[in-house]
């Protein structure tokens, strides 16, 4: 059964367990899905990866000195340049375009950490949208719910998917306005959104330029430490807990809260209950300003001009091979003006300058991921009603991406019941420090 990368590199050093071993634990999760297994990776790197285990296998029998984590599997998200191959971002779009010229920033990153990458996995087609849904290579099962067919979360739905079945112990997606914090509530893993300058998008397909940011989806806050650290260039070191007793967290109220369902609203009180218990001091603060985002975004926002700027050729050239849902949406960004752009930037600005002084009082800000459990796939057949429920389901994890602030997803829920991620802010640029208090808080988060 696959573990956590920790665990995992432990018992690899010390002669436990072999890589090639995991390896074909993970290939065998993903076949046992059928499928499943299809809908979640996109690709499978068997041979390459088999290689790469054996080779770390070898190279620790003999002594070889190797990165700590050497011979982990791990998966990415489709939209990351593998050099040699088509970079299709979930789409049929970009089939006729030439195949990368060298590894994205971050790829290198993992091969240099000694990651064994086994394959990519499934997105929402380019990255535009937060519920998980590919109308081209099938949208993967929520594991939350074995009755009812619901939506995993997106855009990194393959992501938390391979994470929360096991098939890797890890993922890597991109986060524009929660795309891995979404699939993680979703789905009841860890998603980590880090300050938009702090990992290198180079070679990764955009939707935002902006926005964009990459992170991991993993099994624990620990994971999630090593993983930011090799992807920031790092060597793969975790972070310590910080103390629980006599951490001051801001709970956000009003915009954040609004239109919760009784699952996520039941779920999220507990976790407070048990951190105040814990001696974590719990204040209530209100952000009405955070109201104004629908409005300042209605023209579409950053998103919408960044993302229609860089498909504006391939829509006038290959707009059948949309899905009609995903190109419906480009028209925002169409109709949006210099000035409008400008004024968004403008914006951003001024409420970023008010939420830095709100939170200086506070080791975190603390709110709800989503405010509803993962949607059925029926309910959203109406068109207008997913994007309705698509809109909701961004509301909270976007005001992290407007703001750019570290963002995590813990899950919350009780055992047995449907996926729900509390999720913690927080200040920009203190990436480290808010993994050390989400590490700290993460055993009471989960109830455990």
């Amino acid at each position: 059964m696959i573990q956590n990368i920790t665990d995992l590199s432990r018992k690899m050093r010390n002669g436990k367990l072999r890589s090639r071993d995991l390896i074909e634990e993970s290939f065998a999760s993903i076949d046992a899905d059928g499928a499943e297994g299809a809908k979640v990776f996109l690709s499978i790197y068997t041979d390459a990866a088999r290689a790469q285990a054996d080779w770390v296998d070898s190279g620790r029998q003999a002594g070889v000195s190797l990165p700590p984590h050497a011979g982990i599997p791990i998966a990415i998200k489709d939209l990351f340049d593998v050099q040699g191959e088509v970079t299709r971002a979930g789409s049929r779009v970009l089939d006729e375009h030439g195949p990368a010229n060298q590894d994205a920033d971050i790829v290198m990153n993992l091969r240099r950490a000694g990651f064994v990458i086994v394959g990519k996995n499934n997105m929402t087609e380019f990255a535009y949208s937060g519920l998980g849904v590919n109308a081209h290579f099938g949208t993967p099962a929520n594991p939350g719910d074995s009755q009812t067919p619901r939506v995993p979360g997106g855009s990194s739905s393959g992501a938390a998917v391979a994470v929360k079945r096991q098939m890797v112990p890890a993922a890597i997606g991109t986060d524009t306005g929660g795309s891995c914090r979404i699939p993680a509530a979703f789905c009841g893993t860890i998603g980590f959104k880090p300050t938009s300058t702090r990992v290198s998008n180079r070679g990764a397909i955009p939707l935002s330029q902006t926005l964009d940011c990459v992170g991991p989806l993993t099994t624990s806050v620990s994971c999630a430490a090593v993983l930011d650290s090799v992807l920031s260039g790092g060597h793969g070191d975790d972070v310590e807990s910080f103390p629980e007793g006599g951490l001051r967290l801001g709970v956000l109220d009003g915009y954040v809260t609004e239109e919760m369902d009784e699952v996520v609203a039941g779920a999220y009180q507990d976790a407070l209950t048990r951190l105040s218990r814990r001696g974590v001091r719990l204040t209530p603060l209100e952000l009405p300003q955070l109201a104004r985002l629908p409005a300042i975004n209605s023209k579409g926002g950053f998103v919408g001009a960044d993302a229609y700027a860089w498909h504006k050729d391939l829509l006038e050239t290959r707009a059948d091979f949309y899905d009609p849902w995903v190109r419906d949406r480009f028209g925002a960004g169409k109709s949006q003006t210099a000035a409008d752009y400008i004024a968004v930037g403008r914006e951003r600005k001024h409420l970023q300058a008010l939420v830095d002084a709100k939170q200086e009082p506070f080791d975190a800000l603390i709110l709800p991921t989503v405010q509803i459990v993962p949607p059925t796939l029926n309910e959203l057949k109406d068109q207008d009603h997913a994007n309705a429920v698509n809109l909701l389901c961004l509301r909270n994890t976007a005001v992290g991406n407007f703001l750019d602030l570290p963002a995590i997803s813990i899950p919350c829920h009780a055992e047995g019941s449907l996926p729900v991620g509390l999720m913690l802010f927080g200040v920009r640029g203190h990436d480290r420090r808010l993994l050390s208090v989400a590490r700290g808080l993460e055993q009471v988060i989960r109830g455990r």
